[in-house]
């Protein structure tokens, strides 16, 4: 009767050892695996398989959750013990950084953005239904956006477990770029949803046209947050801050009356990108990063 319960610790001895062994590539397995299982059946709900109900939409939202946040949250725990944990959440809520940092990510960032379009469009672009009604429920998207939208469970994944660790064995620059790469793929799903412009009635221009185009702004967006991270010496608040409101000015885009501007990311890759070109130049590539002599 003690052989299968000797098995059972036998065998999670060897996962946590696993999961030692290979931090990285256990989190990034892990935060694949479990965001696009909990992600299929909105999938499936997109394309009709199964009935299509709002109570569907639920998995979309908890798929950060289930993914990169569960897995920094499995690796912490195994690698670190139990307290540690509190003391990674407890820190992400440091807010004084500083006026300059909220205006980074309230004015400048949003500012970035609209010159891409303007860029793209070759001129002030036009929108159609878009009232100002936007700015003053603006507050409101920002906070839902910034706990439910991705950022929240997405940077305690990605910046706050994964980053600190890539720059170590990397470099920042390495890191930063394949950190970028891997987010983007982790969000290859949401092309088969109307979150990325799919779903039934699309075409294969998401795979070859946006989606290549959608790794680029990952990069660009890599590239500032990180440049945020090592600035602001690993606090996380202003990281998902930024990316908070990134995607929240991003919902002015289907108001757009360019489809070139509205149908792809293309304008907001053209704004991010310069600015992420121009924090490499005065970084020298370094991204504000400091080496621990540790």
């Amino acid at each position: 009767m003690l052989k299968p319960l000797t098995e059972s610790k036998s065998t999670s001895r060897n996962l946590k050892e696993i999961l030692k062994s290979h931090p990285l590539t256990s989190f990034f397995v892990m935060a694949y695996l479990f965001s696009w299982i909990v992600l299929t059946p909105f999938i499936l709900s997109q394309w009709n398989i199964i009935p299509k109900t709002k109570i569907f939409d639920v998995f979309f939202a908890l798929n950060a959750f289930v993914g990169p946040m569960l897995a920094a949250y499995i690796m912490i725990r195994t690698l670190e013990g139990k307290g540690e944990w509190k003391v990674f959440i407890k820190g992400i809520w440091k807010l004084k950084v500083g006026l300059k940092w909220y205006l980074f990510a309230l004015i400048v960032i949003p500012t970035v953005i609209y010159l891409g379009f303007v860029i793209l469009n070759g001129g002030i672009p036009t929108f159609k239904g878009f009232t100002t009604q936007f700015y003053a429920t603006y507050p409101i998207y920002l906070v839902v956006v910034f706990f439910f939208g991705g950022p929240f469970p997405e940077e305690i994944g990605w910046r706050g477990f994964a980053l600190p660790r890539m720059q170590s064995k990397f470099g920042s620059l390495k890191a930063t770029l394949l950190l970028g790469i891997l987010w983007a793929l982790w969000h290859l799903p949401h092309f088969l949803t109307a979150a990325q412009r799919g779903g039934p009635g699309s075409n294969i221009s998401l795979l070859y046209y946006n989606f290549p185009i959608f790794i680029v702004l990952c990069l660009a967006v890599s590239i500032i947050l990180t440049w945020v991270f090592n600035s602001k010496q690993g606090n996380l608040f202003i990281v998902m801050l930024v990316h908070a409101s990134l995607n929240t000015v991003g919902l002015i885009q289907p108001y757009l009356t360019n489809p070139s501007l509205k149908e792809s990311d293309l304008s907001v890759g053209i704004g991010l990108g310069l600015f992420a070109l121009i924090i490499l130049i005065f970084t020298k590539g370094k991204l504000g990063y400091k080496q621990s002599s540790s």
